[in-house]
């Protein structure tokens, strides 16, 4: 697998996220050598949704307010609809996410969590996938839908459920380690 030896990403996430749109990818960047930590809008723990039911806690490295993304190659987001339904309602969860696309750094975004980057406003004219649930928020944010296991638009990587995750965990280590993506202008 590639190596990400020098690169850190941080994964935001809060009580809710779907458990294998969080595990699987950490484990991905981090077999592919990057550092990955946690940040939550809370210190400690955050519970996981797992088979319809609360799942597996896991440890945050720190808070929204600890985090800077200068410190950071990537963002990662999990899915679940708990999860990003109460971090978009985060002014600090977002202006986070904001700063990503500002400095042109690697995101991926899986199942509900794009819901994020519509209420960031970075999704106008970029081609993505979500959970089909939420594809009409998605067109309404400006954005391309399109039904693909992943699609990736300059650095951004969406999938669509647990199901994409091998396509998802793939590309996002790819375009990670491709760094910094400028947008084309025409």
């Amino acid at each position: 697998m590639e190596s990400l030896s020098k690169k850190r990403i941080a994964i935001l996430a809060t009580d809710g996220f779907e458990e294998s749109e969080f595990t699987s990818p950490k484990e991905a960047l981090e077999n592919a050598g990057a550092k990955v930590d946690v940040i939550s809008d809370k210190s400690g723990k955050i519970k996981s949704w797992k088979d319809g039911n609360w799942g597996s806690e896991f440890s945050v490295t720190k808070t929204i307010n600890e985090a800077n993304e200068k410190d950071y190659d990537g963002l990662m987001l999990p899915g679940g609809v708990i999860n990003p339904d109460k971090l978009r309602r985060n002014d600090d969860a977002i202006n986070f996410v904001k700063s990503f696309f500002k400095s042109h750094k690697p995101v991926g975004a899986i199942c509900h969590a794009p819901w994020l980057l519509a209420e960031a406003g970075v999704l106008e004219g970029r081609e993505i996938t979500s959970f089909n649930s939420i594809k009409t928020d998605m067109i309404n944010a400006g954005a391309k839908w399109r039904d693909s296991e992943v699609v990736t638009d300059h650095g951004l990587v969406t999938s669509r459920n647990p199901d994409d995750l091998p396509a998802f965990n793939k590309k996002l280590v790819e375009e990670i380690k491709e760094g910094k993506h400028q947008l084309q202008t025409a």
